[in-house]
């Protein structure tokens, strides 16, 4: 019988490489036949130097000699870039004619943190903020913005990497959420918790083994915490977060998704205030 072992870096770098191609496959099918698709080298690098956000930039394998300078400049404003085959830009384009790189833009303007705390100044209301700790799917994240504007709060966060952005299959998801509520996108979501933090914000984890959100008072400055669909929150946010919350079960499977565990914190927060 042939003895257990642990995999090699070199099958470890294999497993990380199919991953990342069985992401760059479902975004490919989100984005196929898109009309929102900035395509060929002049078209991208204008959207970059007017300031315009971009979801993500794909460029072809081999072709970094002629779109390098884009790339680079995308990855400075902050835009993910991922290299991938041609055939998938080819299967992407709409045009035919991509030159070798396709970005998407995104479905709305992105916000900042300071744009979520001043919608909750304006309103006179203590701020409500979801912090999406690695969302992927882009049909959670625009479920989970919608939830967040029909329970009244103040904005969304989701972090640069490793996250679904504003594309259209989220936009679609939200169902006119985006025209209301404010989403911002940051580099770090632990700076984003700790500058929240700073700000007055209490942090709330969605965690199964925390208290039950009865007991939690989710009327102060709040933030809730949600974390990815398959592996739930990082260490580190989890670390971050002042205290963990759970939401009573009693059926037999083990929990919620993503979504619909952020829409139920969600609306007990927007109890507790109206009883308030």
């Amino acid at each position: 019988m042939e003895k257990n072992r642990k995999n090699t870096p070199r099958e470890g770098l294999r497993s990380r490489r199919e991953s990342l191609y069985a992401a760059g496959e479902r975004y490919e099918r989100e984005t196929a036949g898109r009309e929102d698709l900035l395509e060929g080298k002049n078209a991208v690098w204008e959207a970059l130097c007017a300031g315009r956000q971009l979801d993500k930039l794909f460029f072809a394998s081999g072709s970094i000699g002629s779109v390098g300078h884009i790339v680079a400049r995308a990855r400075k404003q902050g835009v993910p870039a991922q290299e991938c085959d041609r055939r998938k830009l080819d299967h992407m384009s709409v045009t035919g004619a991509h030159q070798g790189i396709i970005a998407v833009a995104a479905a709305a303007q992105y916000a900042s943190l300071d744009d979520i705390l001043a919608l909750a100044a304006a309103r006179g209301e203590a701020p409500l903020v979801v912090l999406c700790d690695g969302i992927t799917d882009p049909h959670n994240l625009g479920a989970i913005i919608r939830s967040a504007e029909v329970a009244g709060a103040h904005g969304v966060v989701i972090p640069r990497r490793r996250s679904a952005g504003l594309n259209a299959a989220c936009a679609k998801a939200a169902a006119g959420a985006l025209e209301h509520l404010p989403v911002a996108r940051v580099s770090s979501m632990s700076s984003a918790m700790t500058e929240l933090k700073r700000r007055g914000l209490f942090l709330f984890a969605a965690d199964m083994a925390g208290e039950s959100m009865y007991q939690a008072d989710l009327t102060v400055p709040a933030a809730l915490v949600i974390g990815s669909e398959g592996e739930g929150l990082s260490r580190l946010s989890r670390e971050l977060c002042d205290v963990a919350v759970s939401i009573p079960q009693r059926g037999k499977i083990s929990s919620l998704n993503a979504s619909n565990a952020a829409a139920v914190l969600l609306f007990e927060a927007l109890r507790q205030r109206g009883a308030q």
